[in-house]
């Protein structure tokens, strides 16, 4: 069942990181964002580029997850800032909880469900 997670959560680091690299204006204006500026298609890029790689490591590490126990960790990690970040822009009134909800939802899920099993299994 953890196998299908990990697929799950890597198409979904694939998807995001696709979007970010070859759309990334139509990405954010569908999400509700404000436009960016172009200059900013260079560092979404570069964070495409990680989305991608995590996409992709998610994909293989899930035929052995125990093996690659430090990648589930680092994905706790990744979605405890994701959601720290949305709280804080969210509280601050940068992002309206509209767009930030979803974003801090899957943060949520992902990162309770990556710490239960590394707890269970790994650590």
């Amino acid at each position: 069942m953890f196998s299908l997670f990990l697929r799950v959560v890597g198409a979904i680091q694939l998807l995001l990181g696709l979007c970010y690299l070859f759309m990334p204006a139509n990405f954010l204006q569908q999400m509700g964002h404000s436009a960016a500026a172009p200059d900013l298609y260079y560092p979404l890029a570069m964070l495409a580029a990680r989305f991608i790689a995590y996409g992709i490591g998610f994909m293989l590490i899930s035929r052995n997850a125990r093996e690659h126990a430090l990648w589930v960790l680092l994905m706790v990690l990744i979605q405890l800032i994701d959601l720290a970040a949305g709280v804080f822009y969210t509280i601050s009134g940068i992002v309206p909880l509209q767009l930030s909800a979803f974003p801090m939802f899957n943060a949520l899920w992902i990162g309770v469900c990556c710490a239960v099993w590394y707890r269970r299994n790994a650590a």
